[in-house]
């Protein structure tokens, strides 16, 4: 992802840590070589994300008019007048985070500059029914989420940060948590006809219908991204 010839020019970059010595916390925010974000997985600086999340990330920010690829909707020429990606990879090949991992990349990236958390997975549909046993179990999660919403921002721009989730991919008649939290923007997927798609959760806790994948039959109608 950081790579990404689309995405590359998009990256946020810690300045110290690029130019400072690597194995050494270069800026005092007690993560080490954290260039582009922080593995979760790993406890690492080395972010690895690909695809799903190189997808995604190619609709909020791929270069746009450079003649690769596609044209990220906040993507702008690549020279520094598109949006800044900062990575919190919570995923890596079959190993994913618990709640107390991802709540420390959630505040990772609310101290470190970012305003908008897009957080493009959730919980199986049975893992939380409602508000309360979301709120109950999984305080740590929540709390994090919360701390975003009050202490990230940019200045001049916005004084706290937003918290977008999917709804998710099961074709049940509600979001899933996460998402499904009165709190959060949670968003379910069109298809390129303008109906649901295919996959996409709907109902009770979803608040926008924004494009996404879909295919019929063997022929692919979607968003194109960098996959």
């Amino acid at each position: 992802m950081v790579e990404h010839p689309d995405l590359a020019d998009n990256m946020w970059v810690n300045e110290a840590e690029k130019s400072g010595l690597t194995g050494v916390d270069d800026d005092g925010n007690g993560y080490i070589d954290d260039i582009h974000g922080w593995n979760c997985v790993r406890e690492c600086g080395d972010v690895t994300a690909d695809a799903h999340g190189t997808h995604v990330a190619g609709t909020i920010s791929a270069v746009n008019n450079n003649g690769f690829a596609v044209c990220g909707i906040a993507g702008g020429t690549g020279n520094g007048d598109g949006v800044r990606l900062m990575a919190i990879q919570i995923f890596e090949n079959d190993e994913g985070c618990y709640s107390h991992q991802i709540a420390e990349g959630i505040r990772y990236a609310a101290d470190n500059g970012a305003a908008i958390a897009n957080n493009s997975w959730g919980y199986s549909p049975t893992a939380y029914y409602n508000d309360g046993e979301y709120e109950q179990w999984d305080s740590v999660l929540k709390n994090a989420i919360e701390y975003f919403e009050t202490n990230a921002g940019l200045d001049g721009t916005m004084t706290g940060g937003v918290a977008i989730f999917a709804a998710g991919n099961e074709s049940y008649p509600e979001a899933t948590y996460p998402g499904a939290y009165n709190k959060y923007v949670c968003v379910s997927a069109m298809a390129s006809d303008y109906t649901a798609a295919y996959y996409t959760n709907y109902g009770r806790g979803v608040n926008v219908c924004a494009p996404g994948g879909d295919a019929y039959y063997g022929t692919t109608l979607c968003v194109s991204s960098t996959s």
